[in-house]
């Protein structure tokens, strides 16, 4: 049975970057050797990671003055060198709080300094983003967080400020058109919508750095990895490999702009069907919808099981809700089709059918 996978992370992959990936683990490049064997710092290698780098930037639009790293640690570890990086000896940084991860960034940067939350949805379980609150003026960077995987939530309009622009994009990097030039530092798991877990995309204005006072640990410097070319340590073959088949696959269907309406037509019909269905309610606020993650409920939990054998034997994986949100999550990142959408949206309207 071909199998639907709404999981939020690690994501579904195009099937051809599978494919071609899994022949680079064998024979990468007709070396006779695997991709994971080779050095990093051969030639072979080297192209992808020059590749990969050029093709975030023609993806993004981004003009020169910007550097693209490919680092480890998930945005996790992004979460600790944004403050070590940019938040000065005794400064201040400004951070909304739209969920969990948002949260845990704010937690990590408390660690080396003032750090102000000037806007908060944790009243309403995060379920809308904050809109109307002031942005200081003497903060070293305002920090965001773009998609929110388990509330189902989506900036549509970013803090303004004169201040450095920071956004924790993990969830929703390469899904819509942006002015990407707004960002100071953006930084992005790659296990959302750009490769296998291992690798974190971090793409930072070079002009920002070497500014804060303060004695940074190399590996944790941003700097230390750009004059490495993002190889100050062995870095992730297997998963910046995939990320730049992905890339290309973006490139090759038009680009951001192409996979935005993508993401738009599919995020449509589903919340279309939730908002029809007398037997689902979605989760988030309408205005702040995720393209990516779709959160709903029942609106009778009576119907649970009913709906669960339903998906179940339409062959869809991944859609039971996060434990602090509950329902169900259909995340639906560049990769998955419109047709896996549609076999959800058929299995949601059979529900209404047996039971009306």
């Amino acid at each position: 049975m071909k199998k639907h996978n709404f999981s939020a992370g690690p994501c579904i992959l195009p099937q051809e970057v599978l494919k071609k990936s899994a022949e680079a683990i064998i024979d990468f490049n007709g070396l006779g050797l695997s991709l994971i064997e080779v050095s990093h710092r051969g030639k072979d290698f080297v192209d992808v990671m020059e590749k990969t780098r050029s093709l975030v930037k023609e993806l993004l639009n981004l003009p020169e003055g910007y550097s693209v790293l490919f680092l480890q640690g998930g945005a996790s570890l992004e979460f600790l060198m944004t403050p070590y990086n940019l938040l000065k000896e005794g400064g201040k940084a400004a951070y909304i709080d739209t969920g969990v991860w948002a949260a845990k960034a704010i937690k990590e940067a408390k660690l080396l300094g003032d750090i102000e939350v000037i806007a908060s949805s944790k009243d309403k379980v995060y379920n809308y983003i904050p809109k109307n609150y002031a942005v200081p003026t003497d903060v070293d960077y305002v920090h965001c967080t773009s998609n929110n995987t388990i509330y189902g939530t989506q900036i549509k309009e970013f803090p303004k400020t004169d201040s450095l622009l920071v956004c924790d994009m993990s969830s929703d990097i390469f899904s819509r058109v942006l002015d990407f030039t707004k960002f100071d530092l953006i930084y992005a798991g790659a296990q959302k919508n750009m490769g296998p877990a291992g690798t974190t995309l971090v793409v930072i204005k070079d002009e920002i750095l070497g500014k804060t006072g303060r004695t940074i640990p190399a590996m944790l410097d941003y700097q230390s990895h750009i004059k490495a070319d993002s190889m100050f340590n062995t870095p992730a073959v297997f998963p910046v490999y995939v990320s730049m088949l992905t890339l290309e696959w973006m490139k090759g269907l038009g680009g951001v702009a192409a996979i935005e309406k993508m993401n738009e037509a599919k995020a449509a019909i589903l919340y279309a069907e939730i908002d029809r269905n007398p037997y689902f309610k979605g989760f988030a606020e309408k205005e702040d919808r995720s393209l990516m993650n779709v959160t709903f409920n029942l609106t009778n939990e009576d119907a649970k099981e009913a709906f669960d054998k339903l998906w179940n034997a339409a062959g869809i994986s991944g859609i039971k809700g996060h434990r602090s949100v509950g329902g169900y999550r259909a995340s639906i990142y560049n990769a998955m089709p419109i047709e896996s959408v549609q076999v959800l949206v058929d299995a949601m309207q059979e529900l209404e059918n047996q039971l009306s």
